[in-house]
């Protein structure tokens, strides 16, 4: 349970991080003050990433080899896409460019930008707060 929780506080904080570094055409998140709503998005974000992105990745494991793992940036995209649909569905202020309701340009180019700063500071996050193993 409480590790549930600290992956939704690293998400969330992730997604702070690349809300506030990417342009508002972009990557937009309109909570107010609203801080629970970042909290929900982290963990649509966290639920996606635990049930869908799996199968995503093992379907796509032939194209994974031909293009040398590059499509992992695509499957990150294709997930932060998702979290914004959800997000759009209960209104919760996320949006990947102007997705939801269009998919455009900005769209794309916000959830490959958006992606990669969330998966390093996800990652940066969680090498600095997993459990030290002494030798």
């Amino acid at each position: 349970m409480v590790e549930l929780i600290v992956r939704i506080l690293i998400n969330a904080v992730a997604l702070f991080v690349a809300v506030k570094v990417l342009p508002s055409n972009l990557l937009s998140f309109n909570w107010g003050n609203d801080w629970w709503k970042l909290l929900l998005v982290a963990l649509v974000f966290a639920l996606v990433n635990s049930y869908i992105k799996p199968i995503v990745k093992a379907l796509s494991m032939p194209i994974g080899v031909l293009t040398l793992g590059l499509i992992a940036f695509v499957i990150n995209a294709a997930m932060l896409l998702l979290v914004a649909a959800i997000s759009g569905q209960l209104k919760l202020g996320f949006k990947v460019g102007d997705f939801p309701p269009t998919l455009n340009s900005d769209a794309i180019v916000g959830a490959i930008l958006g992606a990669i700063i969330i998966s390093v500071v996800s990652t940066v996050a969680s090498i600095a707060l997993s459990p030290r193993k002494m030798l």
